[in-house]
C-alpha cells in the first residue's frame, strides 16, 4: 500500500509539465517592513509600513500624518534612498521636514497647482508691448481700394449733427463697455490671484497629481512616494477611480516602492496594503499656560499583510484585537523631558 507521500510524488511527476508542484502549498510570502522613526507605531506594526505596497493614513488635519509621513521620510533618506512627495494642495513646509531629518537633496517634491511666478509681469498693471504699437494702416475696403467699410462712414455722426438723431443708429456702431473683469487679461493678473484661482479647483490640481504619481512609477528609482491629499474635500477623493489605485498598487509591487496616501477618508478600497486612521491630536500644557506639545493616536483599520505567530494557519479567523498605539510630539521651545 503506497504512502500519501508516494502517491503526491507521483501525482507531480505526471503534472510537472502542465501544473508545476500542484500538491505542494505555496510557501508563504514575508512582506518586507521599513521603519516609520516612531517606536510606538513600528510596535503595532511589527517593524513598520510594507514595502511594495499602498499605505493609507486617514484622518482630520492636525492628527499626525504629515509627521508619521515625514518621519518615514526621514528613516527612508538616512540610507541614502530617493523618495517623491506629491503635493496636491500646496501645504508641505521644507523647514518641517528638514527638522524632522528629512535629506532635502533626495527628495522630489512635486507642487501641483503652482504658477511659476518668474513667467508673471513685474507690475500687476503692466500692460503687453503689443498694446503699444499701432495697428497697420489699411486703406479701401478691407484693404482692397475700393473705400472705407460702409459701418465706418456712420462713425462720429451723432454727435456731429445732434439735432438730426435722436439717439444711435443702427449702421453706427456702439462702442462696449467692458468690465473691470473682462477688461483684465488672465496673463495680466497678480500672481496671487492666479494662484487663488488654481487653489479654487481641486479636481484639476488631483489630475495633476495623479498624472504626476503615474509618472514616478512608470521612471522607477524612488522607494517611498507620499500622495498627500489630505487637504482636499472627500467628495474630490472619492472621484477617483478604483483603477488608478489598484494601478499603483500593481507599480508598487513591481518597483517595490512605498507609497503613503494621506486621505480625510478611505478611497483605496482593497487596494491599501495597510490602512491607519488617526484622531485629531490633543494639545499638551504641562506648563498649564503653555503649549508644550500634542498626543496623537493611531488604530490599525486594517492589514492584508499580517504577520502569523505559526505556520498552521487555523480554519475560522481568530478574533481580531484592537491595535492602536500613541505618542507624543513636542515643541522646539518645551525642550526635552
Amino acid at each position: 500500500m503506497p504512502t500519501a507521500s508516494a502517491i503526491r510524488q507521483v501525482i507531480e511527476a505526471a503534472l510537472v509539465e502542465r501544473i508545476p508542484s500542484a500538491l505542494t502549498p505555496a510557501p508563504r510570502i514575508i512582506r518586507p517592513v521599513s521603519p516609520t522613526g516612531i517606536p510606538a507605531i513600528d510596535e503595532v506594526l511589527s517593524g513598520g509600513l510594507p514595502v511594495g505596497a499602498i499605505t493609507e493614513l486617514i484622518g482630520p488635519e492636525c492628527s499626525g500624518r504629515t509627521g508619521l509621513a515625514l518621519s518615514f521620510l526621514a528613516q527612508v533618506t538616512v540610507v541614502g534612498k530617493v523618495c517623491a512627495w506629491v503635493d496636491v494642495s500646496d501645504c508641505m513646509q521644507p523647514e518641517s521636514a528638514a527638522a524632522i531629518g528629512v535629506d532635502l537633496s533626495r527628495l522630489l517634491w512635486v507642487r501641483c497647482g503652482v504658477i511659476n511666478p518668474v513667467q508673471q509681469p513685474a507690475s500687476r498693471f503692466e500692460l503687453p508691448k503689443k498694446c503699444f504699437v499701432p495697428p497697420p494702416v489699411t486703406k479701401g475696403l478691407h484693404g482692397g481700394g475700393f473705400g472705407p467699410h460702409p459701418r465706418t462712414e456712420a462713425n462720429g455722426l451723432s454727435e456731429a449733427i445732434p439735432e438730426l438723431f435722436f439717439g444711435p443708429r443702427c449702421a453706427e456702431p456702439q462702442r462696449r463697455v467692458r468690465s473691470a473683469k473682462a477688461a483684465t487679461a488672465p496673463s495680466q493678473l497678480h500672481v496671487g490671484v492666479r494662484k487663488a484661482i488654481a487653489q479654487a479647483r481641486p479636481w484639476a490640481r488631483m489630475e495633476q497629481a495623479l498624472r504626476a504619481t503615474d509618472l514616478l512609477l512608470q521612471a522607477g528609482g524612488f522607494s517611498a512616494i507620499v500622495l498627500d491629499m489630505g487637504s482636499i474635500a472627500p467628495e474630490y477623493a472619492a472621484r477617483v477611480p478604483l483603477a488608478t489605485w489598484f494601478r499603483y498598487r500593481a507599480a508598487a509591487e513591481r518597483s517595490q516602492a512605498s507609497i503613503l496616501l494621506l486621505t480625510q477618508h478611505a478611497c483605496t478600497k482593497s487596494s491599501a496594503g495597510l490602512v491607519l486612521r488617526f484622531d485629531a491630536g490633543t494639545a499638551l500644557c504641562d506648563e498649564t499656560t503653555v503649549f508644550t506639545g500634542t498626543r496623537y493616536s493611531v488604530a490599525v483599520d486594517r492589514e492584508r499583510f499580517a504577520p502569523a505567530s505559526a505556520n498552521v494557519v487555523p480554519m475560522r479567523k481568530p478574533p481580531q484585537g484592537v491595535r492602536a498605539a500613541e505618542w507624543r510630539s513636542r515643541a522646539a521651545w518645551a525642550g526635552g523631558r
